[in-house]
């Protein structure tokens, strides 16, 4: 199982957190006046990410990806070369130009569930310390990339190997926030 490559973060080992990190510095792939965006705060949710949406370095199957709380979050240099990939999305993903790595998605809609919390690919920074990923989301949206169905019990046996529980959505506690969520807005519409 240990030729399936995941990702990077969490294929030969999954770091542990550092007490009191408190983030870092997040650059863009361009050797010339990167795109840098500062975090000013500790990852939550970290996972790897099957979806299509989700930039993903060559030649894994996941991405990686983490929420922050959105005051934590300031690009600190070269923001002229962002754009927003798809303004229709409830996600904004704010990507270089340039390059074309997602530097961080952003939620815009008030009434979305995550709505205050920007989502960041830790493995964008030097840093040691961020949370580790916890789960794997959005499993079965390989297929929709390309990925062979008779692939995906190996590549579940993998995650479970590497100690990532494989979901078709998020992890539970997510689904459960949604639903919550989605509860309270019912009850007072």
């Amino acid at each position: 199982m240990s030729s399936v490559a995941i990702h990077p973060a969490v294929d030969h080992g999954i770091k542990p957190a550092k007490e009191g990190f408190s983030g870092g510095t997040l650059k863009c792939h361009c050797s010339e006046n990167p795109v840098e965006v500062t975090i000013s705060a500790q990852s939550a949710h970290n996972h790897v990410c099957g979806c299509t949406q989700c930039w993903k370095p060559e030649g894994v199957l996941f991405s990686q990806v983490a929420v922050v709380p959105r005051d934590s979050l300031s690009v600190t240099a070269n923001g002229d070369k962002l754009e927003i990939i798809d303004p229709t999305q409830g996600i904004q993903r704010h990507a270089c130009k340039a390059c074309g790595v997602h530097m961080y998605g952003r939620i815009e809609d008030k009434g979305h569930p995550f709505y205050g919390l920007d989502f960041i690919h830790t493995e964008l920074s030097d840093a040691d310390g961020w949370a580790p990923a916890g789960f794997a989301a959005f499993v079965s949206s390989l297929i929709e990339a390309g990925t062979d169905p008779a692939d995906m019990d190996g590549i579940r046996a993998r995650l479970r190997e590497i100690g990532l529980e494989p979901y078709d959505c998020l992890s539970p506690p997510l689904m459960d926030a949604i639903a919550t969520h989605t509860a309270k807005a019912n009850a007072a519409a």
